[in-house]
């Protein structure tokens, strides 16, 4: 059984749902389990995070129905069978489980399907759905293709579940402060015991086993690589080389959920190359200075715009960069470094709610997504509001590819010194990330600080022993 809030968490948030302007009733059903190579081997359960928000209960086989027109909640689920009790132990009812969460009303599985029927002049919303079988589940119950299930999905509902979710309560914060102990344990272990000679699946095991053993693992899969500039890199396979950079963007899932997401970048023999720390000093300024940014009213997009202008002008400095900034960074010629956006909401998924659609929850009727290469790329760019929890991620990347098409389109040549550029095909990448809760009056970083500054980084890198 998973960790839940008091009742009256989960019964005030169904009840600002039910006190919205939406009409009919909405639907959610849990996760089922997952197979790996045959029906009773699964992988790791993991609930759907909208109904973790207004259901806590953390199994699968069950649904629930919010009803706007009659002001109740009602939860589906059969009770435990003596089979089942006999591989898992014993189990609470489910009006035992409806209890916990605040719900009087409690009906057996199959009971959902008859009033879906029976209500079927009524508005039915739900979230777009993210698994097949939940797709397959929903096109039965509510008699429609599958392929039209996803895009009949409530945009209206989706406006309000957004609305509720991105601002975090107190309780909340101090969950994602949990799991951003965690995250803190799994990279300053792992950087204490990086090495020359060492793997990178080493290390991946070490802060995976960190992750299990304090919560419910991994916010996501670990990205722990040499190759830096492969953005969302989860292969391990290479032994940690002398002059290599590592980057290692990880978090954490605590028992309630909630996640962690940072990312720091160290060289592997413990001490940075002249080279490295003047491009790793950009982006740790850009990190800084980005961060320091954070604060209600601002756009996240213009947060993001502080960034890339740090790097634009770092680049400058290097000789990789040239021509006016703002025109530049305008323009997207910094998306050959940092193709990426600066960062996104965080919370009960590691990419807070995308499963909604990016533009659902990082866009409003404010702000549009841009069409430019880089640009439009940021997952987060509407106005910051208290109580958001987002990622200050940014980054410069040598991609080869990349840096080999744009050459020969000589494209952003005004901008790009593409010789000099040459000379840092196969340098990597370099990212740092903090996890940032905008306040009343600013912002706070979440967690304890991870090593960030270069005299931090070299002081624990290689600092312990790997076994």
């Amino acid at each position: 059984m998973n960790r839940l809030f008091s009742p009256e968490t989960y019964i005030k948030r169904r009840e600002q749902l039910l006190h919205t302007q939406l009409k009919g009733f909405a639907l959610f059903l849990s996760n089922d389990e997952a197979s790996m190579n045959y029906p009773s081997n699964t992988y790791k359960y993991r609930q759907d995070s909208s109904f973790l928000y207004f259901f806590g209960l953390s199994i699968p086989n069950i649904a629930a129905i919010i009803d706007f027109d009659r002001k109740e909640c009602i939860l589906f689920g059969d009770d435990f069978e003596i089979d089942d009790i006999i591989w898992m132990g014993d189990q609470p009812k489910m009006t035992e489980l409806a209890a916990l969460i605040g719900i009087t009303k409690v009906m057996p599985y199959s009971a959902m399907a008859t009033y879906i029927e029976q209500n079927r002049d009524r508005t039915i919303h739900y979230l777009p759905p993210y698994r097949g079988e939940k797709i397959i589940k929903l096109a039965q119950l509510l008699d429609c293709h599958v392929k039209e299930v996803v895009g009949k999905a409530s945009q209206a509902l989706i406006k309000e579940v957004v609305a509720l979710r991105e601002i975090k309560s107190a309780e909340e914060i101090v969950e994602i402060e949990d799991a951003c102990a965690i995250g803190y344990d799994m990279f300053t272990t792992a950087m204490k015991k990086t090495r020359v000679g060492g793997t990178e699946a080493e290390l991946a095991g070490i802060v995976e086993g960190i992750a299990l053993s304090g919560g419910n693992g991994v916010s996501f899969p670990v990205i722990l690589s040499q190759h830096g500039e492969t953005l969302h890199n989860h292969n391990h396979h290479l032994t940690l080389e002398e002059g290599r950079l590592l980057l290692m963007d990880m978090g954490a899932e605590n028992g309630m959920n909630y996640c962690s997401d940072n990312t720091r970048t160290i060289p592997v023999s413990g001490k940075f190359t002249p080279k490295q720390a003047a491009i790793y000093q950009i982006v740790y300024d850009a990190n800084m200075v980005g961060i320091a940014a954070c604060k209600p009213g601002i756009y996240f997009r213009d947060v993001h715009e502080i960034a890339v202008t740090i790097i634009t002008k770092g680049l400058q400095e290097l000789g990789l960069m040239k021509g006016d900034v703002a025109e530049s960074v305008k323009a997207g010629a910094h998306a050959l470094f940092m193709p990426h956006g600066l960062g996104h909401q965080m919370g009960l998924d590691v990419h807070d709610m995308e499963d909604f659609g990016e533009d659902n929850v990082g866009y409003d009727e404010t702000i549009s997504r841009s069409p430019i290469f880089g640009w439009g790329s940021l997952r987060m760019a509407k106005e910051l509001r208290p109580g958001h929890v987002v990622t200050v991620e940014p980054g410069i990347y040598f991609v080869p590819h990349l840096i080999e098409i744009w050459k020969r389109e000589n494209k952003f040549s005004q901008f790009l010194n593409y010789d000099k550029i040459d000379e840092y095909v196969g340098f990597g990448g370099i990212r740092v990330e903090d996890d940032v809760l905008i306040t009343e009056t600013g912002h706070r970083v979440l967690g304890k600080p991870i090593p960030k500054s270069i005299a931090e980084v070299e002081a624990i890198v290689g600092s312990e022993p790997l076994t």
